[in-house]
């Protein structure tokens, strides 16, 4: 087994500590400029194998772990509990790894799915990269930026856009590097953060009375990220991600920078081949009981697995579809009856014939069902883009819906064809992205991080310490539950 999470971890948590983040440029030089080994296509198919996808009743009777759920929160968790010796069975729900992380191929180009971009200096991607040589690969540059107006769209160049909305989004953050001091341990300066909690981002936009054409520059991305509304997602939640940024809209631009060469499946594969837990797809679970010292997890299918311990990989919408015996703690109930991810994220892929060109379009909230549109790589007859949505009564096969929304953004796009994920739609996801409500982290993030159920644990990029809703934060909290699991914490 590989050990290098056990060697390497002690300058990343020093850095935690401190709030400092690690040098992109020694990231980078770290992990080299080589991809894995395998492409996208290959890893997918090395995750078939017999050997880790099919049950061994032999070890029904000593199995030490079940890990439910196969996205990178379970698979790191599976892979850290086997770097202990012992023997873990993952029950997915679908036919494929990767959960809210799904790459595949459209417009015959590699394509992202779910979660897509990550940052060299998000700690635990840092670690990852190093451990499995993976290469990142830069977004190309922007041509312009469609922003919004009073006047409607305006063309700005990289530069303008970026110098328009930085102080802004600095104003609407100021005094986060004193409650968010240290911006991986949220609740550092809890005593700071109990009525700063209670704010929405809109209460916080409201407090700022900025003038109407200030405010259109940036309400668009309080908006989206919240779930629709910039008065449903709490200031520190965004506040945080800006915190663990650089405090600047440098670093906040760069977390959608870099992507993995090989895709997050290339990632995932990596870390699967490694530890080679067995996995057994289509087991989506309908029960977890605790019984003496035992847990018994049955699928829906009425097949029953048990253990020692089981951790819960699954996003927290997902908890209240798992009927558990005891029931879930207080904190566990109320979040999962609350939720925290953002219930109807929707990502589409547009193919484009070219005209266009690599531009970021942005609308202020409301003005559009595709509040933000984003260039990705050029194809032999066009462009590709990826849009987001939070907006349920977007059709995103409907061409003629999809060039309107981003025709209110001030482009005219040729469609070609049309690609998308409704992850609010998904049974097995029952939302995007995390984003926390106000009130929830210093409400319910003490006791579900803790996570004080006897034989049972959980892991999510829901309830991250760090980078809650990134794919970083989901691999910290595998980790993390891991230890729970194995009485280290």
């Amino acid at each position: 087994m590989n050990t290098d999470s056990f060697t390497s971890r002690a300058a990343d948590d020093a850095a935690l500590r401190t709030g400092r983040r690690p040098s992109r440029r020694t990231v980078l030089k770290a992990a080299g400029a080589t991809a894995l080994a395998a492409s996208a296509a290959s890893a997918a198919t090395a995750l078939a194998s017999p050997a880790y996808a099919a049950e061994e009743d032999s070890e029904a009777s000593t199995r030490d772990f079940i890990v439910i759920g196969a996205g990178f929160a379970g698979v790191t968790a599976a892979r850290e509990l086997r770097a202990r010796g012992k023997k873990v069975t993952i029950l997915e729900a679908r036919s494929r790894v990767g959960g809210r992380t799904w790459t595949d191929t459209f417009a015959g180009q590699q394509v992202e799915m779910g979660g897509t971009w990550v940052e060299p200096t998000q700690p635990n991607i840092a670690r990852e990269l190093k451990r499995y040589s993976i290469g990142l690969e830069e977004e190309d540059p922007l041509d312009r930026m469609l922003l919004p107006t009073p006047n409607g769209p305006k063309v700005f160049t990289p530069a303008e856009g970026n110098a328009a909305m930085g102080p802004l989004f600095e104003k609407l953050f100021e005094g986060s590097k004193q409650y968010f001091e240290r911006p991986f341990q949220p609740l550092y300066r809890a005593d700071l953060l109990q009525k700063l909690d209670k704010l929405s981002l809109r209460d916080r936009l409201n407090e700022l009375k900025l003038s109407p054409a200030d405010e259109m520059l940036i309400n668009g991305q309080t908006a989206i990220y919240s779930g629709g509304a910039s008065s449903e997602g709490a200031l520190t939640m965004l506040a945080q991600w800006w915190s663990m940024a650089g405090w600047n809209n440098e670093g906040w631009s760069d977390t959608q920078r870099y992507r993995m060469k090989p895709g997050t499946v290339g990632m995932l594969s990596a870390m699967i081949n490694e530890s080679k837990p067995t996995i057994v797809f289509n087991a989506p679970v309908a029960s977890v009981a605790e019984s003496g010292n035992r847990v018994h997890v049955t699928t829906r299918a009425g097949k029953t697995y048990s253990a020692k311990g089981v951790v819960v990989a699954v996003p927290v919408n997902v908890w209240h579809t798992i009927k558990f015996t005891p029931g879930l703690p207080a904190a566990h109930t109320a979040a999962a009856s609350q939720g925290i991810g953002v219930k109807h994220a929707l990502k589409i892929w547009i193919h484009a014939r070219e005209g266009q060109g690599r531009f970021y379009g942005q609308a202020a909230e409301g003005g559009s069902p595709i509040p933000m549109f984003i260039p990705y790589k050029k194809t032999a007859e066009g462009q590709l883009y990826v849009g987001f949505s939070v907006d349920p009564k977007l059709d995103p096969t409907n061409t003629a819906q999809v060039k309107d929304a981003v025709k209110k953004l001030g482009a005219d796009l040729d469609i070609i064809g049309l690609r998308a994920q409704n992850w609010g739609a998904d049974e097995f996801s029952r939302g995007g992205w995390a984003f926390r409500k106000p009130g929830q982290l210093t409400s319910l993030y003490p006791d579900v991080l803790n996570q004080a159920t006897n034989r049972i644990t959980f892991a999510s990029g829901d309830i991250a310490e760090g980078w809650t809703g990134f794919i970083d934060g989901a691999i910290e909290s595998g980790m993390r539950a891991a230890q729970l699991a194995n009485g280290e914490m």
